[in-house]
């Protein structure tokens, strides 16, 4: 439900997870929110399965906060979730879906994360012209505004991690190198975007040094059963490409999935 169209690239709807600020030029994510009140619903549903009360959630690469605002429902009042997104604009409209909601359980960070300290470089994105703005490569840039870029081992001191999500476009490998104290401590879930033919079997191969098993998850965006009952798929037979990375002495079973 539309609840206010503006004369600049954000509007704001009533979607499924809540009040929901979205660029209307994003022909992706925000067209989706558009037309479905909903984002990628696919994820969602097994993130459901795997996420629950009183758990951690790291998204790195939360975006404007689709999943940010799901996840927070998942984990309830006592859980948490870290919101890592770098990029400026879309970083203020993660944080202004969050204030829209009264979110108190998400804590949203403007770094990138990597395997070393230092710095990305973003030259200024144009956002009221029809793009992928979720698609952005940070490693293709050599000039632009310097963004922190931090290891999550270093940045974030926590007593435990469920559940980490990854989706950097082509960098998902840094972020787990960054990661590796982390992940080896409490050995949480790892949901992993996999859509670099040519980074594929390095991240696979990193995953399964930290004794993962590691499953193919590869949802279409469109959902039939979607929130606003539209039957119109824009998207066609897109999907999204993905790694459910269980550790070896996790409990958790998942059947249905296409092992690695």
């Amino acid at each position: 439900m539309s609840l206010l169209q503006t004369s600049g690239f954000n509007n704001l709807i009533k979607a499924k997870n809540g009040y929901t600020l979205y660029n209307k030029y994003d022909k992706y994510i925000g067209r989706s929110i558009e037309l479905y009140g909903e984002f990628s619903e696919k994820e969602v549903a097994l993130f459901k399965q795997v996420c629950k009360k009183n758990a951690t959630v790291v998204e790195i690469g939360a975006n404007i906060g689709t999943h940010t605002q799901a996840f927070s429902k998942m984990v309830g009042e006592s859980g948490r979730v870290y919101a890592f997104e770098p990029q400026r604009i879309v970083f203020q409209t993660l944080c202004a879906n969050l204030a829209l909601n009264s979110i108190l359980n998400v804590e949203a960070f403007q770094v990138a994360l990597g395997d070393e300290e230092g710095f990305v470089l973003l030259p200024d994105i144009v956002y009221d012209k029809e793009g992928n703005f979720g698609g952005i490569e940070f490693d293709k840039f050599s000039t632009g505004r310097k963004i922190p870029k931090v290891k999550l081992d270093d940045f974030l001191e926590v007593d435990r991690v469920d559940f980490i999500k990854i989706d950097v476009e082509g960098m998902e490998k840094e972020v787990i190198d960054g990661s590796v104290s982390i992940i080896k401590r409490f050995k949480p879930i790892l949901y992993v975007e996999n859509d670099r033919r040519e980074k594929s079997a390095s991240l696979i191969e990193t995953i399964k040094n930290l004794d993962y098993n590691i499953f193919l998850h590869n949802p279409t965006l469109f959902n039939p059963d979607n929130f606003a009952k539209n039957s119109e798929n824009i998207f066609g037979k897109i999907v999204s490409k993905n790694l459910l990375c269980i550790h070896k002495d996790s409990k958790i079973k998942v059947d249905g999935f296409q092992a690695i």
